[in-house]
């Protein structure tokens, strides 16, 4: 599997840049029905090459998710933190900047 066969899969799922395995499963979800021959009873012949294709993408991509190494280093997983988890780490439960809700 090369870079480019990555790029290609993305562009076929149209997946953006950053992609979570909810947004990819979705996006296969979506052009599959989209391209179903029940849903373009006309073109039968196009529908199974498109199929075709979004299934080969799909599987490109997770090939790729299952080859990707995680890293669990403390700056990579800070960089993922949710708006109130990032605040909670800076201020935590200071009186003036802090959450005073939470005891």
């Amino acid at each position: 599997m090369t870079y480019n066969d990555i790029i290609a899969a993305k562009m076929i799922l149209n997946l953006p840049e950053r992609a979570t395995m909810v947004e990819i499963k979705s996006s296969y979800r979506k052009l599959l029905k989209r391209w179903h021959p029940d849903k373009n009873p006309a073109d039968p012949d196009r529908c199974h090459e498109m199929t075709r294709r979004i299934t080969i993408a799909y599987k490109t991509i997770l090939a790729y998710c299952d080859q990707y190494a995680y890293s669990f280093e403390k700056q990579e997983v800070e960089k993922y933190l949710s708006a109130e988890e990032w605040w909670m780490d800076r201020f935590g439960n200071d009186p003036l900047w802090g959450n005073r809700n939470q005891k």
